[in-house]
This record gives C-alpha cells, structure tokens and sequence, in this order.
C-alpha cells in the first residue's frame, strides 16, 4: 500500500483576530516531511530488487536496513490522518459545523472516485479498470464521509468513538468471514484486508476503514487545540504529554505481548533483530500498537516545531500545502520510470502495465530491480525534480484559492 495524503491542506489555517488567517507551520512541516518519507516507500516497491522476492519485514530474510527502510513509512498515512482531522476542525470553526459536514462529504465522495478511477490506474498502468486498489486514499474519503456526520456528537461522544475505535478493534481480529459475497466485503472495508476477484475484475481493500475513521476522529476532536484562544504554552504541554503518553502506552502494550497487535513479538538472534521484531507492528489494518507507536512521535514534533521555520523547513513544508498534487505526480512519475527500468533490464513493458494485483505481486517480475541504494538514488531525485512544480502549484493556489473554489478538491 500507499502511504499516504492530505486532503484538507487548504483548512490548516488559525482565524486570526483582525479577520485574516495565519497557516500552521508545524503542521505544513510535518506534512511535507512525511510526504517526503512516503515516496521512499513507492519507490522501494518499483525499483528494489527484494520488493518481488519477499515482504521487506519478513525478518529471516530482510535486513536492517531493508527493514526500517519499509518501516519508517509506517509513519505517514496515520500522521496524514490525524492532521486531515486537525485541519477539519479548523475549516469547522472557520465555517460552521453544517459547512464542515458538507466539505467532508463531498471531499470524502471525490477521494473514493479519485482513488477508483486516478490513483489505482498510476499504480496498475491498467486502463481497462479490470483491477481496482482500495487503499490510503479510500480510507481518507470513506471515513470523512463517516466523519460528516459524527460532527454532530458532542465533543465527549467525539473521544468516546475514537477511542473505542482505536484501542478496542484489535478485538475483531479473530473475526472473518469467507467468501466474496457482500457480507465478506462489508466486513473487510470495515476490518480485514482482502482480496476479491470476479469474472470480470477484482479488487484489493487495503484499508479496512475502523482504525482509520478512529485516527481522524481523534485528530479532529484535538483540533481545539489550535483554536485562537488556546495559549500556546498549553498547546505545547497536552501536545508534549499525548506524546509522551503513547509511546510509554505502546511499548508496555508491545512488551506484554498479549493484546494490541496480531503479530506478537519474539526474541530474535541478537539484540537488534529482537528490536525489529518489537517495532514490528502490524499496519492492515492498523495495529493499537502500530497507532501508539507512529501517533506519538508526531505529537512530539508538533510540540516542539510551532516556531517560525528555517529556510529548509519552508521548503519541506511546501510539498506539506499541496500533498494530493504532489501524491497524484508521485506515483505516475515513479511507475513510468519503472517501466523503463524494468525494459532496461529484458523486461517487456508489459510487466510494469496493465497490472490486475500489487505490481510486488507479478510473477514475470522476479529477477528485476536494483540495490537499495539505487532506490535511494531514485527517491532523491524525484522529490528534488517535484519540487518545484509544487512550489508553483502551491503559489498558484494561495493566489487563486478565493476566487477558483475547485481548487479545494486539489
């Protein structure tokens, strides 16, 4: 799966008192930098040569930088969550509450149809639409659609509904339900991965949508804390404090090894692969674990980021306004070099088209790839190439955005 986009990057602004706006630079920052961090992920899938040999956290066969290589994304599709949330709350407090129920709707609508019919054919080059690929960008719009209406709850109510949803779902584990019926696919877009497949196409739910809809929740419900009349000092503590909070909460969670996440942790051969197997946790659907582990840390960041920014802070922040342009050019940009990649190396481009599974999962790939640090290379160079067509884009909607509203779904 992908990692992950922020569609809401236009609300993350801070009425200010004379009628005008200020943006949250913290949470630009943040955002770009898990953009950035999300691309590392694309590109390992397109261009390594272990993506078509084994899952780079299979520890008996990945090595450690391999695996942290694949484990450090774990990071950016809760983050972007959480802020999607954060930044919900502030266009809700702009705008009204019916407004907002009305943005996440539509917004939550269009991100499904974007994720149908644009994300899923940059991943497969397959425009025949035999094989659809319901991932970050489906759970973003399935669970603002939710969203909409939990709006309405009371704020208890609010962190009642994300805490159940986050801590106590790892309960459903167990549960399955076999088949392709429609009994099979409502239980796996609410909790279990799985892959459907009928006569005439088939499809992959990456992302079961319980944990995620409990992520957005909570970051909506903690977008108080960015309303003008919040002392900053007190942003500070309750940000500093949640995240200290999650990750004492998440490694007693993972050492007691019994409950919050599916895949239990072992003591490996040495001390650092015992360490990998701890952070090993499981991300489809999201573990409590994988959520303590990777929401805490950014709940530090934002405590501890909420100053004016440096010259490269604002240029990281950049790809953290325009998130959904810069993942739509992503993808097609990585998967077009892949195929002549993989053409470079015998293969017909027919490998890397028209796929109908994760491009990780042709057979006819085996073979192909490059070394990690040629992933790397090409990570670098993209983000560095995209750059400045998001500086643009971004300067373009900042100017435009007043007047040209269709901005808004961009």
């Amino acid at each position: 799966m992908s990692t992950a986009t922020a569609p809401l990057t236009a609300t993350t602004t801070i009425p200010a008192q004379a009628g005008r706006s200020r943006r949250v630079a913290s949470i630009d920052l943040l955002r770009g930098l898990v953009m950035i961090i999300m691309a590392l992920d694309h590109a390992r899938d397109y261009f390594n040569n272990s993506a078509y040999l084994y899952d780079p956290t299979d520890l008996s066969k990945a090595s450690p930088a391999l695996f942290l290589t694949r484990w450090i994304t774990h990071y950016c599709a809760p983050i972007f969550m959480l802020l999607a949330g954060v930044a919900a709350w502030l266009y809700g407090n702009k705008n009204g509450r019916k407004a907002v129920s009305f943005f996440l709707l539509t917004r939550g609508a269009w991100l499904i149809f974007i994720e149908l019919f644009v994300v899923t054919v940059a991943w497969t080059f397959n425009v025949h639409f035999t094989f659809y690929i319901l991932q970050v960008i489906w759970a973003f719009g399935a669970t603002m659609v939710i969203l909409s209406a939990l709006v309405y709850l009371s704020r208890p109510m609010l962190l009642a509904t994300a805490l159940l949803l986050i801590c106590t779902h790892n309960l459903l584990d167990g549960i399955h339900v076999p088949g392709n019926g429609l009994d099979a696919v409502g239980w796996s877009a609410l909790h279990e991965f799985h892959f459907f497949s009928y006569p005439h196409f088939s499809f992959v739910i990456g992302y079961p949508i319980l944990p995620w809809l409990g992520i957005l929740t909570i970051g909506y419900y903690l977008g108080q804390l960015y309303a003008p009349d919040v002392d900053p000092a007190r942003r500070k503590k309750t940000l500093r404090n949640l995240g200290l909070f999650s990750i004492g909460a998440f490694i007693v969670i993972r050492a007691i090894n019994h409950y919050g996440d599916p895949s239990p942790w072992s003591v490996q051969h040495n001390a650092l692969y015992t360490v990998l197997s701890f952070i090993n946790v499981t991300k489809y659907p999201p573990s409590l674990c994988y959520i303590l582990m990777t929401l805490g840390p950014a709940f530090l960041f934002l405590a501890y980021t909420e100053r004016p920014l440096n010259k490269f802070a604002s240029a990281i922040s950049v790809f953290g306004r325009v998130p959904f342009f810069y993942y739509i050019l992503h993808i097609y940009i990585f998967h077009g070099i892949a195929v002549l990649a993989a053409m470079s190396q015998g293969h017909p481009a027919s490998d890397m088209t028209n796929i109908t599974a994760w491009v990780t999962s042709n057979p006819r790939l085996k073979g192909y790839g490059f070394d990690l640090w040629v992933v790397y290379a090409v990570w670098i160079i993209v983000v560095l190439a995209l750059y400045p067509l998001c500086k643009r884009f971004d300067a373009y909607k900042r100017s435009h955005q007043a007047q040209q509203k269709w901005l808004s779904y961009l």
